[in-house]
């Protein structure tokens, strides 16, 4: 026989022996707190039905509160039977607290098992995955504009032929500018004349050049066109 089969038939065996001492153990609470006959076997099938319920509703729609909150008041209220028929409580004189919670007991079962078998899921969207990137990005090429986009131009304007234009006057020449007028002659007297020939001799005499313009106008003390005209004779 496979391993599989044996831990599935332990399992089972061991599931039948711990609920049906749990199933005692709640019995034996609830006829201890005052609810004898029928009654007293009716809770401890409504607490495995509570903590199934709570189970399947956690494996099926996945943790909620809800169905936390239910499946371990199910669990203490089977736990508590435990414990409590253990020898802890005498249960020849229960206390009142538990006689009132066994009392409550089968309006607050039915209150959780509405609430786990009536009351809408409402599961979380999963987060939408980011887009994975591209390896080898194909880059962008820039398209031309097409022939038939283009600007046509403006257009075309006829060109007559060349006897067809009309003759264009001619323009004259501009007259030459007259040449120009040389300067009046300056009248020096001969007696300047002869005093500006020895000063000219004896600059030369002195420096072994002729006296420029600028040299014998500051020895004579004259104006520039009377020393031009004086150094135009002196030549």
């Amino acid at each position: 026989m496979p391993r599989s089969a044996l831990r599935v038939d332990a399992v089972l065996v061991q599931a039948v022996i711990a609920g049906a001492l749990s199933f005692a153990h709640l019995h034996d609470l609830a006829a201890a707190a005052g609810q004898d006959g029928w009654k007293a076997w009716a809770y401890p099938v409504s607490v495995d039905l509570l903590l199934v319920a709570a189970w399947r509703r956690l494996r099926t729609d996945g943790p909620s509160r809800l169905a936390w909150c239910w499946f371990v008041i199910a669990l203490v209220a089977s736990l508590g039977a435990n414990v409590a028929t253990a020898g802890l409580l005498d249960l020849d004189d229960v206390p009142a607290w538990l006689r009132i919670l066994v009392a409550a007991w089968p309006a607050l079962a039915f209150m959780g098992g509405t609430l786990l078998a009536h009351t809408p899921t409402s599961p979380e969207p999963d987060a939408p995955a980011p887009p994975a990137p591209d390896s080898d990005p194909v880059p962008e090429v820039e398209r031309e504009p097409a022939a038939a986009e283009q600007d046509p131009g403006p257009d075309p304007v006829a060109v007559p032929a060349p006897e067809e234009l009309p003759a264009l006057p001619t323009a004259e020449p501009a007259p030459a500018d007259p040449a120009p007028t040389p300067p009046p002659a300056v009248p020096v007297p001969a007696a300047l004349v002869d005093h500006a020939r020895k000063v000219a001799d004896d600059h030369h005499t002195r420096t072994g050049t002729r006296i420029d313009t600028d040299t014998l106008r500051a020895r004579l003390g004259v104006p520039a066109p009377m020393a031009d005209a004086i150094a135009a004779q002196l030549t």
